[in-house]
């Protein structure tokens, strides 16, 4: 089992950056696939991005692509997600997820653990 906690969330103008961290403990942080999710008010849950056990393979919303990054750490077990450009679209609790199989994929229910989530708000 591995737990999620999500930091990095807060108020930032249209335009800004902001950079999201996702502490793991518990079992071995490289052996899961971890997502990032957002949810906005009044929507449902959707994907933003994912990144493979190894770092190698990322995949992305087609609403973040070339805007945002995700990356992982594995001496702090935490995954990234660097987010710049933002608009107020953007404006949404983000989950971080974690997955015990190795492919990316872009479904909620694939994931097998989750973080509380953190919240961003981009002023326009």
């Amino acid at each position: 089992q591995v737990q999620l906690v999500e930091s990095g969330g807060g108020l930032v103008q249209a335009g800004g950056s902001l950079r999201l961290s996702c502490a793991a403990s518990g079992r071995t942080f490289g052996t899961y696939t971890m997502g990032w999710f957002r949810q906005a008010p009044g929507k449902e849950r959707e994907f933003v991005a994912a990144i493979n056990r190894n770092g190698g393979i990322t995949s992305y919303a087609d609403s973040v692509k070339g805007r945002f990054t995700i990356s992982r750490d594995y001496v702090n077990d935490t995954v990234y997600l660097e987010m710049s450009s933002l608009k107020a679209e953007d404006t949404a609790v983000y989950y971080c997820a974690a997955r015990t199989l190795s492919s990316v994929v872009t479904t909620m229910r694939e994931y097998n653990y989750w973080g509380q989530g953190t919240q961003v708000t981009v002023s326009s």
